[in-house]
């Protein structure tokens, strides 16, 4: 018998794998089309299916299964399920992060309120009511702000406004997309990175620090390891993220915060209590050796410990997604002679998130993961959603060596569209 057993709420991919090896014992509960079967069945030793974004829904699921054998820990890294898996935690007696810590970070203007109780990475913001108030926050900060929702991720709805004009369309959208409210900010001008940390008993390790290139919907579209362009602010990152935590109370489990490094220094654009996506805790892994993913499971039940100081990152690591122009795919070119390996998704099929069979190319210092067939229909990359035709990634001695890499791969997929 395993000598651990823990409940792993979502996940996209669910990050459990190794599991067995590791002799946890597995109870994956998930949502309907939302994982990939034979990848999970492969990591745990039972799968329960139903509403894990409801607190009664996700108890039914699981408190039969710990009245037969108690879960050590029950956990998540998916956004939707941080506040009902806080609350049926509560319910069982179990540890972990509480839903007022979970409602706290995914409510964006929550977080803005913790950090300016506490003085840290100032950033005008207000909840608008109307069209006519986003119009007047606009005139307060100058020039142009950002209207996005009150919760959320994935570069959903997030508008960069100039006039009230643009102001009043971008309301009427995130009011008719319904997650959170519209929450106004000033722009924030430089470049974007996310750091990746991972925090046990309110003691915070930074693993690695991610470097992004986006288009103008604010789409990731390459992710790479470690940031170069991070290098002057590496302390004041450090600083704040240990900061920002420790202000929204997060003291255990990964940790995505994403910075702008402005003139005045590093601010916040938002935290979550998750692994990131984009595959970024498989970079860090490339680059530093730590598994992100891994010690999600690990450190909470003992197994492992975190380093003593951040991982030096020793390689870099990218990954970047395929673009096309809209529409139907007639054909898919190129696949032939990278000298990589190459996946491609059966035709007919959709995965369930944006980077399959990235665990199963761990190995692979390069490698290319095509999603769409001829009659597959490739979308105007306007989210992460949208990323979902396949991908290049890469390791490397450098950052920019694995980033050219994968420009170079990508290059050599083709999609013709009509």
């Amino acid at each position: 018998m395993s000598t651990h057993r823990i409940a792993v709420v979502g996940g996209r991919p669910a990050p459990i794998h190794g599991a067995k090896e590791l002799g946890i014992d597995v109870v994956l509960a998930h949502a309907e089309g939302q994982f990939d079967p034979a990848e999970a069945e492969a990591h745990c030793s039972r799968i329960v299916v139903g509403d894990i974004a409801d607190t009664d829904s996700l108890l039914r699921l699981l408190a039969p299964l710990h009245e037969e054998r108690p879960f050590d820990r029950i956990l998540t890294t998916t956004e939707l399920s941080a506040v009902p898996v806080g609350e049926v935690n509560a319910k069982l007696g179990l540890p972990g992060t509480s839903a007022e810590v979970s409602r706290t970070i995914q409510d964006k203007a929550l977080t803005r309120e913790a950090l300016d109780r506490h003085g840290l990475s100032p950033v005008r913001h207000r909840i608008v009511a109307d069209a006519a108030d986003a119009a007047d926050f606009l005139a307060s900060v100058g020039g142009r702000c950002v209207l996005k929702p009150g919760k959320g991720a994935g570069s959903l709805h997030i508008n960069v406004v100039t006039d009230a004009e643009e102001a009043a369309r971008a309301f009427a959208a995130i009011t008719d997309f319904g997650y959170g409210g519209v929450l106004a900010e000033e722009y924030l001008d430089g470049p974007v990175v996310s750091v990746e940390a991972f925090s046990h008993g309110g003691r915070h390790v930074v693993l690695g620090i991610c470097e992004y290139r986006v288009n103008d919907h604010f789409v990731e579209w390459e992710c790479s390891v470690p940031a170069d362009v991070a290098a002057p602010h590496l302390a004041a990152l450090h600083r704040l993220t240990a900061d920002v935590l420790d202000a929204v109370g997060l003291a255990d489990g990964p940790s995505h915060s994403e910075f702008v490094l402005t003139e005045a220094g590093p601010r916040l654009l938002e935290t979550h209590n998750r692994l990131s996506g984009n595959g970024i805790p498989e970079l860090v892994r490339r680059a530093t050796g730590w598994d992100p993913a891994r010690l999600f499971m690990t450190v909470p039940l003992g197994i492992e410990s975190l380093p003593a100081a951040s991982p030096e990152p020793t390689r870099g690591a990218a990954i970047r997604f395929l673009d096309a122009e809209p529409g139907t795919v007639t054909a898919v070119t190129g696949l032939g002679g990278l000298g990589v390996p190459v996946r491609h998704l059966p035709d007919g099929a959709r995965h369930p998130h944006t980077i399959p069979f990235l665990k199963d190319l761990a190995d692979a210092a390069a490698a290319v993961v095509v999603g769409k067939h001829p009659g597959d229909v490739i979308a105007p990359m306007h989210s992460l959603l949208a990323c979902d035709n396949g991908y290049a990634v890469a390791e490397a001695a450098t950052r920019a060596e694995a980033v050219a890499r994968c420009a170079e791969l990508a290059s050599r997929v083709g999609f013709t569209t009509v």
